[in-house]
């Protein structure tokens, strides 16, 4: 993977800013440490930093080809899986290519068909093609939103760049919070509304989405959403084709010119990654290697809950002795994921979500030590319907967010000038209700699985974004690529269309996805019943992040105050309510560590409110 960035202004001479793209470049170094690259015209400048994956010497950036009397130039973050379809089509239509990487046939898509080369494209990406005979830039992000792509239009100028970081780089751009900024982070965090950056003024392209600049300012449009289609294949025709879809997307993501690896959590879903990813690269003669992660003393104080009825520490070596694979284990102390709170604020630009984001930020650093990319499972619960909200009806049933129910929780944090005259709850009631009035059904569908479009599209635009915003943040800090093989825009169209009585087969959440991949995995582990990300139970870091919050309501002027009641903060310390923050990950112990993130984002970053 790389990082992009890049300003288009039409009304200044962009040739003498150099220092000032230079330092974009350099907030962003760890998301491509391998290349640099920039192309700066009057009214253009591209830049590039590359992590190095495919035809390391031909898939240079900024990339420019000259055709019909143009030039076209891209900057591009991703990776495309079907390079080798996409590049027979073009070389049918007359295109050359002096390279095998997938950043040329993008571009020469693009020559080739416009913005509408996306609707051919299977992978993850975030993009810009500046046109200079046109003076037009594209741009592009991927249909499930894995390749982040942030904006902002300053004094006519339009600036982008893969992290908000790369966006404050530039004098143009500020750290400025204003009182929507305030809720998006008390009331919202670590979620965030579709298309919003959080600081004033700065906007993400939503996943799917595409847009035009130009001297008559931006366009953007949507190019892809889920769509409600009749189901029309049988029960075993369906089970043949979510293993095919499956199987083949993990295949596809096998591709790479440096070292590759896989997650390996214990649970269904990475195992199943990892059992065809031994057969596929067992065909090429490598061997596979996977890695796994667990906490100091994580069974001694484990305790079993309906939420996470199991441990992974007992399933990894099981699963590694099955597979035969070369497994290496991170644990990870206390201290380690409270020191890494910091560091994962600086990954994502935003508090996040706390310990889980801090843990796979050491985790990752310890993954590059031994591969370049590697493979993971996020994704399959939304699109496969694994979360408990999916599966208890009354959850599932019930108005707002399900992983939102603490909403009165979270506005009693609130200082008195951002709660003023405001309804918490119809504040995300809005935002509930305008993803359902957005939701694709069918007049035909029955009740139950209109809820399940509904709750599918919930998922995949809110939740499922905040965790490809954690994988993507915490791996690329530390320059690893991590590919999300159940993301597959194809796997979630078919899942979209089929009954939920077949994806709930035998009653097992992601009972179609077990039954499907029968074979892949030993049923102890196939149909083990799901337990979430871990997270570490011990009382030390509970005592840990409690300490250093007691710190941060000692010193003098502490940014969190200004949004932030002392009083709230005080009881959050002296009551353990086992009040979740968002979803069953964040009670207590990461709510705490969520106000420090929260503290240490408006200092580092110099927030400003407004």
């Amino acid at each position: 993977m790389c990082s992009i960035a890049g300003v288009i202004d039409f009304q200044n001479d962009l040739r003498g800013q150099g220092p000032v793209f230079a330092a974009m470049q350099r907030a962003m170094t760890s998301r491509g440490p391998d290349q640099h690259g920039a192309y700066v015209t009057q009214n253009a400048a591209l830049l590039h930093n590359r992590l190095c994956v495919i035809d390391i010497e031909n898939g240079r950036q900024p990339m420019t080809v000259g055709e019909d009397g143009q030039a076209y130039t891209i900057v591009y973050n991703g990776e495309l899986y079907n390079t080798d379809e996409i590049r027979r089509q073009l070389a049918a239509l007359g295109h050359m290519f002096t390279g095998h990487s997938d950043t040329e046939v993008v571009l020469k898509s693009f020559i080739q068909w416009g913005g509408d080369c996306v609707d051919r494209f299977n992978g993850i990406y975030a993009f810009a093609v500046w046109d200079a005979r046109n003076r037009r830039l594209f741009m592009a992000r991927d249909r499930m939103g894995v390749k982040p792509f942030f904006y902002a239009l300053r004094r006519g100028a339009f600036l982008f760049a893969s992290e908000i970081k790369g966006l404050l780089a530039h004098p143009l751009v500020e750290p400025l919070a204003d009182r929507q900024a305030v809720l998006e982070v008390v009331l919202t965090g670590p979620g965030r509304t579709p298309g919003c950056g959080v600081f004033k003024g700065v906007e993400e392209l939503r996943p799917g989405w595409r847009g035009w600049f130009d001297e008559n300012g931006l366009r953007t449009e949507r190019y892809w959403s889920l769509k409600a289609r009749e189901h029309r294949d049988d029960l075993p025709t369906t089970i043949d084709t979510v293993h095919y879809l499956v199987t083949d997307a993990i295949r596809r993501q096998l591709v790479s010119d440096v070292p590759i690896g896989t997650f390996l959590s214990g649970g269904l879903d990475s195992g199943i990654i990892c059992s065809v990813a031994k057969l596929t690269l067992a065909e090429r003669g490598l061997p596979l290697h996977t890695f796994s992660v667990d906490y100091k003393d994580h069974l001694q104080y484990f305790h079993e809950t309906k939420f996470q009825p199991t441990s992974d520490t007992v399933y990894i070596p099981k699963l590694r002795d099955w597979l035969g694979c070369e497994n290496h284990l991170t644990v990870l102390d206390t201290l380690e994921l409270a020191d890494g709170l910091y560091e994962a604020v600086d990954a994502r630009d935003l508090p996040g979500m706390s310990d889980v984001d801090s843990s796979l930020l050491q985790f990752c650093k310890h993954i590059k030590q031994h591969v370049t990319v590697a493979l993971s499972g996020e994704c399959a619960d939304e699109i496969f319907g694994g979360y408990p909200w999916y599966r208890d009806e009354k959850i599932r049933m019930a108005e707002g967010f399900p992983w939102a129910q603490s909403i009165q929780y979270r506005a009693g944090f609130l200082r008195p000038e951002y709660a003023q005259g405001l309804d918490a709850r119809e504040y995300l009631m809005e935002k509930y209700r305008m993803t359902l009035a957005d939701t694709d059904v069918l007049d035909s569908d029955s009740p139950t699985d209109r809820r399940m479009r509904e709750m599918m599209r919930l998922n995949t635009d809110w939740f499922m974004q905040t965790l490809l915003d954690r994988k993507d943040r915490m791996s690329m800090y530390s320059a690893l690529e991590v590919r999300v093989p159940f993301c597959d825009h194809r796997i979630a169209e078919y899942l979209y269309s089929v009954p939920w009585e077949w994806k709930d087969y035998k009653h097992y959440e992601k009972g179609l996805l077990r039954q499907a991949m029968k074979g892949y995995l030993p049923d102890e582990i196939l149909w083990r019943k799901k337990s979430p990300y871990p997270k570490t139970h011990n009382p030390a870091y509970m005592q840990e992040v409690s300490r250093r919050l007691r710190q941060v309501l000692a010193e003098p002027g502490a940014p969190l105050l200004d949004i932030v009641r002392r009083d709230a903060l005080e009881s959050l310390l002296e009551d353990d309510k086992s009040q979740p923050w968002y979803g069953q990950l964040m009670t207590t112990p990461q709510t705490i560590a969520y106000m420090l993130q929260v503290n240490y984002w408006m200092k580092k970053y110099r927030v400003r409110l407004v």
